[in-house]
C-alpha cells in the first residue's frame, strides 16, 4: 500500500486538480501550473494521511477479497485452495469494493481537501479569510479531519460515500479480475508461481483498466469531496452529476481519464508486487520457523 501511494500520489494530485479545480486546462498545463505555483511540494499535498492509513486500508481490501474468495471456493468446491471461478472472483471483488468504502471515504476526503488547498498554511497567513479560494484552510490532515468533524459531523467525514461506492464496487471488479487473468496468461505453463515481472506487468495493466472504468464516478466523487473547502455547491451525488453535465456536457466525466490511466499502471504495479512479494516472504519465514 505504501509503495502504491508513493508511486502514484503526484499524478493523483494532478488528477484531482483537473477533476475538481478550475483553470488548469489539460494535463500538461496542470502539471506546469502546479509546479510554477507550488514547486515539487505541491504534487505531494495530502499524501501523509493516505500514507499513514494505507496499510490498514490495503490490508482490509486484499484480506476481504482473498478470504471471500477462499470462503466461496470452500462452499462451492469443498476446498478453500481450489482455483476460483470467474463468478467467485467477481463476488469477492464486489464485497471488497463495498467494505473498502467504510475506511476509504474519510481518507479520500482529507486527501482531496488538502490537495485542493492551493496555498501552504503558515503563521504569516493564518488571518486570511479562509472562504476565499486559494487561501489556506487546513494546517494538516489531523486539523482537516477535526475541522470537518466540528463543522459537518460524522456525515461530513463520509461526504461522497455514495459516489465512492459507485466507483469502487465496479472498480475492484475491473481491478482483481484483469490482474488474475493477465497474470495467468503471461505465466508459463508449469510454473509454480508467477515471476515478479509478470506480477508487475499484470498489476499495472489491472490498475490502468480499473481506473479507466471508474473515472466517470471518480470525477463526481472528487467534486463532491472538494466541495466544502471554500463553498458548498452540490446537494448530493445526483445533483453533482446533473450540474456537471449541464455546465460542461458529457466530456466532464472523462476529466483526468488519461492521467488516471497512466497513474494506475505504476501505482497498481507497485501495489500487487509489494503484496505478492510480502506474502512470499512471510510464507518462507513461516516455513523456516515452523518446519
Amino acid at each position: 500500500g505504501i509503495a502504491s501511494v508513493v508511486a502514484g500520489h503526484p499524478l493523483d494530485t494532478v488528477k484531482t486538480r483537473l477533476q475538481a479545480g478550475q483553470g488548469y486546462g489539460n494535463t500538461f498545463k496542470c502539471v506546469l501550473t502546479v509546479y510554477r505555483n507550488e514547486s515539487l511540494v505541491g504534487f505531494f499535498k495530502g499524501m501523509s494521511f493516505p500514507l499513514a492509513s494505507v496499510g490498514i486500508y490495503s490490508s482490509v481490501v486484499f484480506g476481504v477479497f482473498s478470504n471471500t474468495q477462499r470462503f466461496l471456493s470452500q462452499v462451492r468446491h469443498g476446498d478453500p485452495a481450489a482455483a476460483p471461478s470467474l463468478t467467485d472472483m467477481t463476488l469477492a471483488s464486489l464485497v471488497a469494493g463495498f467494505i473498502s468504502v467504510g475506511i476509504g471515504t474519510p481518507v479520500e476526503l482529507v486527501k482531496i481537501r488538502l490537495q485542493m488547498q492551493t496555498q501552504p498554511y503558515n503563521k504569516a497567513n493564518v488571518k486570511l479569510d479562509s472562504t476565499v479560494p486559494g487561501s489556506p484552510v487546513y494546517r494538516g490532515p489531523i486539523h482537516c479531519l477535526r475541522t470537518i468533524l466540528q463543522k459537518e459531523g460524522i456525515a461530513g467525514v463520509y461526504r461522497g460515500n455514495v459516489a465512492m461506492l459507485l466507483r469502487d464496487v465496479p472498480g475492484y471488479c475491473a481491478y482483481f479480475i484483469p490482474y488474475a487473468m493477465f497474470c495467468d496468461w503471461i505465466t508459463p505453463d508449469g510454473s509454480i508461481a508467477p515471476h515478479p515481472f509478470s506480477i508487475w506487468v499484470a498489476g499495472g495493466v489491472a490498475g490502468a483498466v480499473s481506473w479507466a472504468v471508474c473515472t466517470p464516478m471518480d470525477v463526481v466523487k472528487s467534486r463532491i469531496q472538494a466541495d466544502g473547502v471554500y463553498s458548498n455547491q452540490y446537494k448530493g451525488t445526483l445533483d453533482c452529476m446533473l450540474q456537471s453535465y449541464q455546465k460542461e456536457g458529457l466530456k466532464v466525466f472523462c476529466r483526468g481519464l488519461m492521467v488516471n490511466t497512466v497513474r494506475g499502471f505504476p501505482s497498481s504495479a507497485a501495489m500487487f508486487l509489494g503484496y505478492e512479494l510480502s506474502l512470499k516472504a512471510m510464507k518462507r519465514w513461516q516455513t523456516e520457523t515452523n518446519p
